[in-house]
């Protein structure tokens, strides 16, 4: 029997490319999808559905979360908040951080992962993201592998696997050519459904990310990008 991983799987660049890696790496797939009020629900839901069929997942969870919208205090989830162009705001702190969300998630997914006797738990957090992003951090990976541990039972022995953590998004595209992820069923735009906006922060990056590796990005971009 192959090895079992849960996969957080936005059906952004970064995600995509870990479950890619995952699959490469001997694991079944088990995709594990959050709706959690972001503006680009619709979008990032269709874009995951699509990475995993392309890798024959073994499983696709979706999961809503509508309390990250009633909490607030992102710009992701909360409609009174304007997201921030990349260069806008406080780098320290960017207004699209969702107050520990990733602790939320990762909660969930061992939930998952214990319930399918799953081996691993992959979440594609990365070193771009280390500044505005507390729970994007390596500490914050290692203390919750702690959690795990000492929170499941004793038969599960599941680990926490961030792969990407000490990469940029080059790293990140430049690995998942060589394993032929198809980035035009991915999506990483903060705003918008149809046409990536290229101002947001998720934007630049990825755009970046690409003239970086030398590729043009494949998906659409609104006019004069």
């Amino acid at each position: 029997m192959n090895k079992k991983a849960v996969c957080l799987l936005s059906g952004g660049m970064d995600s995509s490319t870990l479950a890619y890696l995952a699959r490469n790496q001997g694991y079944d797939i088990y995709a594990l999808h959050f709706m959690y009020g972001q503006m680009t629900e619709k979008r990032e839901l269709a874009c995951a559905k699509a990475i995993a069929e392309s890798l024959n997942a073994a499983e696709f969870l979706k999961i809503p979360l509508a309390h990250f919208s009633l909490i607030g205090k992102s710009s992701l989830t909360d409609a009174s908040m304007e997201i921030e162009d990349y260069g806008e705001g406080d780098p320290s702190l960017p207004n699209t951080y969702v107050p520990f969300r990733n602790a939320n998630l990762l909660s969930i997914a061992t939930s998952f992962a214990e319930a399918r006797d799953a081996d691993a738990i992959f979440i594609g957090v990365q070193a771009s993201d280390y500044a505005g992003y507390p729970d994007c951090r390596p500490e914050f990976i290692d203390a919750f592998q702690k959690v795990m541990d000492i929170g499941t039972s004793q038969e599960a022995k599941i680990r926490l696997l961030s792969p990407f953590v000490k990469m940029n998004k080059t790293d990140i595209i430049k690995t998942g050519i060589k394993l032929g992820v198809p980035y035009e069923l991915t999506w990483s735009c903060y705003k918008n459904n149809e046409e990536a906006c290229g101002r947001c922060s998720s934007c630049h990056f990825r755009l970046e990310a690409f003239a970086n590796a030398g590729l043009k990005d494949p998906i659409e971009y609104e006019a004069g990008l």
